[in-house]
Parts: structure tokens; C-alpha cells; sequence
């Protein structure tokens, strides 16, 4: 399909984007005082942390290091841990320390692989690198093309690893991240996934018109919805320093109060979890206002709608490259 006709075809959503609102009642949530709220995860009727730990934090990181991130996370109630084989070492450093707590967590990899024999390969390949029999969850990554949905889905395409691993009991249930609106749509279109991974964030919303037309198919499909880039401002602006910020390709949120309302845009809407950047400070922030992080009222929607206006957003709809 090409791109034109496909935004023509995606546009029966438009209807539903307006009327899309930060309604939770279809999840089940779980909150007790001063611990992270845990929320289900579409039709495949586990309950996981709001917040999520994402692999990258541990990518350089002594053992160590590693360990302790991974133990005080688990201490603090974190049960999704996700991880990819681009992610430099990280599969290596968070296999050994995610070890002693494997069958307690939703372990979630991912492939960059879009053929049957590349998925494959890397598969195999992850589960050695992370100690493991299985993955909880395994996604396509950051699938942006719409060329390459079509692979994917076609014959020798990787969805046939993922239905092969499937029936092998070496992944449960079957997802995908995208980088763009129109290939998280065509995939949502082409198969019937458990989980989509994809960016959840207030200045995409409503200054890039990006998210809630994925969001309102994925709500259809009942699909479990993780989130990325919730405590991203957008891109880095030119001349300004990214010391501290090596792992971030964009610009976090810095200050606290930013960070809480970013954090709390994205779960004020039916997300199950979410992955903080992977600067391990970052993360370690969102983890300690976890407890904290209730829906947003009317009048800080207003707000944050305002904020919005400011910069530019990581990412808009329809995308500004070719798809």
C-alpha cells in the first residue's frame, strides 16, 4: 500500500481521536499506599508495574552496578524488565543480575530482525544472553516503514519465528515497538498482537497530533499498551550540552515537577507500563515518585496542553519523513 493511500485509508480513525479520552475503567489497577500501582496488560491477564525498567540502563555498567539497579528495582516493586540486542551489553549485564528474580518478573526482548531466519538468530541468541527459557513478551523493534511491515508479515517474514516460538514455549505473547503512526497502525491491521510499545508522551499528543489514533485502534483491539518517551521534551536542541544525558537521543525532562507531570500525562491515560529513559538517574527518579503518580486533573490537562506548545515534539503524525 502506498503511504498516501494508506493515511487515506487510516483516516476512519479520525473520528475516534477526538472523542479519545484519559478513561482507565477498561484496565484493572491494583494500588496500595506508597508502592507502585500495577495495572493490567490487555487480554493476557497479568498485572505488571506502571513503571518499567528498561534495559538500557544497565548498558556500560559494571556487574556491580547492574546488580544493585536491577535489586532496587525489584525492591521497589518494579516486575517489567525489557531489553533489546542493540541495546550494546546490556543483555549481558542484565542476564546475570535479573537471574536470581527471573521467575518473579515479565521479562520482555526484543528483535530488530525482519526476516524469519534474522529473527531467529537473534532470539536464540537473547534468551542465551539473558539466563532464560522464555520471554514473558516478545516484540518487533522500532518497526518505522511500512516496507518492512509488509516483510515482516509476509512469507519467511520474522512473524513466522514469533508464532513458531510461540508454539516452542520460548515466547508467551507477542508484540511490537514502532517509530512511526502509520507502521504501529498497519501492524495493528495485518496481526493480531497482545502488546503494542509505543511513544506516550504530552507534546507529541497535542502539538504532533501522535498517539491517540494508535491509541484508540489499540483500545479496540484490547491490546496491552506499553509506553515509551514520557519524560522526553523533544529533540536536543543545537549547541546544548548532552553531558549527563549520554544514553538519552533526546532531550529528558529535567526538573522534578516536568518529570511528574510527563510521567503522569502518560498513565492518565490506559497504559499499562512505562519505560523511563535510560539514564540510570532518570530512571531512579521516576522510580521514587512512583507512588505518587495519580491521573491528571481538568485543570492541569489545560495546563499541560499549554506546555505542549513549547518546542518541538519527537515525533508527529503524519511523519515528517517518507514511511
Amino acid at each position: 500500500m502506498k503511504r498516501r493511500d494508506f493515511i487515506k485509508a487510516t483516516a476512519i480513525v479520525s473520528p475516534a481521536v477526538g472523542l479519545f479520552t484519559n478513561d482507565l475503567s477498561w484496565i484493572s489497577r491494583v494500588s496500595v499506599p506508597g508502592k507502585i500501582e500495577k495495572r493490567s496488560l490487555g487480554k493476557t491477564g497479568e498485572m505488571l508495574s506502571v513503571i518499567g525498567f528498561g534495559g538500557i540502563v544497565v548498558m556500560n555498567a559494571t556487574s556491580e552496578d547492574a546488580s544493585k539497579a536491577v535489586k532496587t528495582a525489584i525492591d521497589t516493586g518494579v516486575s517489567y524488565f525489557d531489553v533489546a540486542p542493540s541495546y550494546g551489553d546490556a543483555e549481558l549485564k542484565l542476564g546475570p543480575a535479573l537471574e536470581p528474580y527471573r521467575k518473579n518478573v515479565f521479562l520482555s526482548c526484543k528483535t530488530d530482525g525482519l526476516t524469519r531466519e534474522d529473527s531467529r538468530k537473534e532470539l536464540e541468541q537473547s534468551l542465551k544472553n539473558l539466563r532464560t527459557d522464555h520471554f514473558d513478551l516478545y516484540q518487533l523493534h522500532s518497526v518505522t516503514k511500512l516496507a518492512d511491515v509488509k516483510k515482516i508479515l509476509g512469507n519467511g517474514g520474522a512473524i513466522e519465528t514469533f508464532l513458531e516460538a510461540r508454539k516452542e514455549g520460548k515466547v508467551r505473547f507477542l508484540g511490537f515497538s514502532a517509530h512511526s503512526a502509520e507502521a504501529a497502525m498497519a501492524l495493528m491491521q495485518g496481526f493480531d498482537f497482545d502488546t503494542i510499545m509505543f511513544h506516550i508522551n504530552f507534546k507529541t499528543w497535542y502539538k504532533g497530533n501522535y498517539g491517540p489514533q494508535v491509541l484508540g485502534m489499540a483500545q479496540e483491539k484490547k491490546m496491552g499498551i506499553i509506553a515509551l518517551k514520557s519524560m522526553a521534551n523533544g529533540p536536543w536542541p543545537e549547541h546544548v550540552d548532552h553531558k549527563g544525558y549520554e544514553k538519552c537521543w533526546y532531550e529528558p525532562l529535567k526538573t522534578e515537577e516536568d518529570i511528574k507531570m510527563g510521567l503522569r500525562f502518560t498513565l492518565s491515560y490506559p497504559v499499562t507500563t512505562l519505560i523511563p529513559p535510560g539514564e540510570e538517574k532518570l530512571f531512579m527518579t521516576a522510580l521514587r515518585l512512583a507512588p505518587d503518580l495519580n491521573p491528571l486533573e481538568k485543570n492541569a490537562i489545560e495546563a499541560i496542553k499549554a506546555k505542549a506548545q513549547t518546542g518541538e515534539p519527537l515525533f508527529r503524525f503524519p511523519s515528517a519523513q517518507p514511511v
